[in-house]
C-alpha cells in the first residue's frame, strides 16, 4: 500500500491534490494529511483510497465555490459543482480532519456541498463537515431532474449506483437540506447541529457583500453588470425551495433524502440532533423529502426543542401529505432524558415501534459492515 505525506513543509507533496493524482488508479492508498488550513477543491476517483488527518481542530480542508457563481460561459455553477471534496471510485476513507464549505449563506449563494461523497463504499469517522444549504452531499442522483441542467456536475451523465455510506462520531452541520442525497447512509454517533440563520453574527449581511463582491469580478470577465447581477440571483429575498415563511419561522431541515422505496435510506443512531445556540422553538425539521420516496429514520437519538412538533416537512410546505415516505422516530429523548411526544408529528410520518426499529438497525448494520470490512 502507498503512503503519502502532504504537509505544507516537509511532506511528499505540499498539496492534497498533486497527492491524489499522483496514486495509480489500481493502487491502494493512505495519504496523511498534516495540520493547517488546506485552501482546496479537490477531485477524487481511485480505487481504494484513505485520507487521515491530524485531527478535526488540526487539518482542515476548505474552499468556497457556490451554486448562484456565474461561470466562464455565463451558466451557473450549480450545487453539484460547488463541492469542496469530491470523493469518487470504489472505496473512500476519511479520518481526522474537517471539510468545509465557506460560501455562506444558502439565502445569497445558494447551495454550496461541503462533501460530495459518491464512491461505492465511504467511510468517515471523526469528520467535521461545515457548510450552510447542502453541506453533505449522500450520492447517488435522484433518477430525474425537476430542472434543466439542475444536475450538471460531475455525475450528470452517468447511470445511478446505490451507494453505501457510513459516519461514525462525526460532526455535520447546516441549515437547508444539508444531509442529502440517495444513499443508504447510517450515522452514529454523531453530532448534527443546524445553524440559527435568523440571529447571532451578522453573516447574512457579510456574506451579501462577500457573494456580490466575487460575482461581480466573475461578470466582469462575461460583459460586467449583467453577469455581477446574476450571480447573486435571490439576494435578500427566500428560494421557494429553501424556506416557507408563510407558516411560520423555519431555521432549516436537516435531511433531504430521494432513495427508493426499496432501499435502507438514512438511518440516524444514537445521534444528538439540535440547533446552534439561539434557534427558535420548533424551527428545525429532521428533513423533508426531496423525491417522494425518501426514507430517513432516527433512532434512539437526542435531540432539543429545536425541533419541530411536526417531526418532518413535506416538500412544499409543513403539513402537505407525503404518504410515500418512510419517515420515523424511536426513542428520542430531550437532552434533559424525556422521551419526545410525537403526538403533534405530521399524520405521515411513520409510528415506529422497536421491532421495526431493531428491523432497521439490523440493516444498518449490514451497510456499517461493509463499510468497514
Amino acid at each position: 500500500m502507498l503512503e503519502i505525506k502532504v504537509e505544507k513543509n516537509g511532506g511528499d507533496f505540499s498539496f492534497i491534490q498533486e497527492a491524489i493524482d499522483a496514486v495509480p488508479y489500481e493502487e491502494s492508498a493512505v495519504i496523511r494529511i498534516g495540520e493547517g488550513i488546506f485552501n482546496e477543491k479537490l477531485f477524487c476517483e481511485k480505487k481504494d483510497i484513505t485520507f487521515v488527518g491530524a485531527g478535526i481542530d488540526k487539518t482542515v480542508i476548505d474552499f468556497d465555490d457556490y451554486a448562484n457563481e456565474i461561470m466562464e460561459d455565463g451558466s451557473k455553477r450549480g450545487t453539484f459543482r460547488s463541492y469542496t471534496a469530491f470523493l469518487g471510485g470504489k472505496r473512500v476513507t476519511v479520518r481526522d480532519m474537517t471539510i468545509r464549505n465557506s460560501a455562506g449563506d444558502g439565502r445569497v449563494v445558494g447551495q454550496a456541498v461541503a462533501v460530495y461523497a459518491d464512491a461505492d463504499v465511504c467511510l468517515f469517522e471523526n469528520v467535521e463537515m461545515n457548510g450552510c444549504q447542502d453541506t453533505l452531499f449522500c450520492a447517488p442522483l435522484p433518477r430525474a431532474e425537476r430542472q434543466k441542467n439542475g444536475f450538471m456536475g460531475p455525475r450528470v451523465m452517468t447511470e445511478r449506483r446505490l451507494t453505501k455510506q457510513y459516519y461514525k462520531n462525526c460532526i455535520i452541520t447546516g441549515d437547508v437540506d444539508f444531509i442529502f442525497g440517495g444513499a443508504d447512509a447510517v450515522f452514529d454517533d454523531c453530532r448534527i447541529v443546524c445553524n440559527d440563520r435568523m440571529h447571532g453574527s451578522n453573516r447574512m449581511l457579510d456574506v451579501m457583500g462577500a457573494a456580490g463582491s466575487r460575482v461581480a469580478k466573475v461578470g466582469a470577465g462575461n460583459g460586467g453588470a449583467s453577469g455581477a447581477g446574476q450571480g447573486v440571483a435571490g439576494a435578500g429575498k427566500l428560494d421557494k425551495d429553501q424556506i416557507d415563511v408563510t407558516e411560520r419561522l423555519v431555521n432549516g431541515y436537516v435531511t433531504a433524502a430521494c432513495g427508493l422505496s426499496s432501499d435502507l435510506g438514512f438511518v440516524f443512531r444514537n445521534c444528538t440532533v439540535t440547533g446552534a445556540e439561539g434557534c427558535e422553538e420548533g424551527s428545525v425539521f429532521l428533513g423533508r423529502p426531496w423525491r417522494e420516496e425518501a426514507r430517513t429514520v432516527f433512532i434512539n437519538c437526542v435531540c432539543d426543542k429545536s425541533i419541530a412538533p411536526e417531526r418532518f416537512s413535506g416538500w412544499g410546505g409543513i403539513t402537505k401529505d407525503e404518504p410515500q415516505t418512510f419517515y420515523g422516530e424511536f426513542g428520542t429523548r430531550l437532552v434533559d432524558g424525556q422521551l419526545v411526544d410525537l403526538s403533534s408529528k405530521n399524520t405521515w410520518v411513520k409510528d415506529v415501534d422497536e421491532a421495526m426499529a431493531a428491523e432497521l438497525s439490523k440493516r444498518a448494520d449490514e451497510v456499517v459492515k461493509a463499510c468497514t470490512a
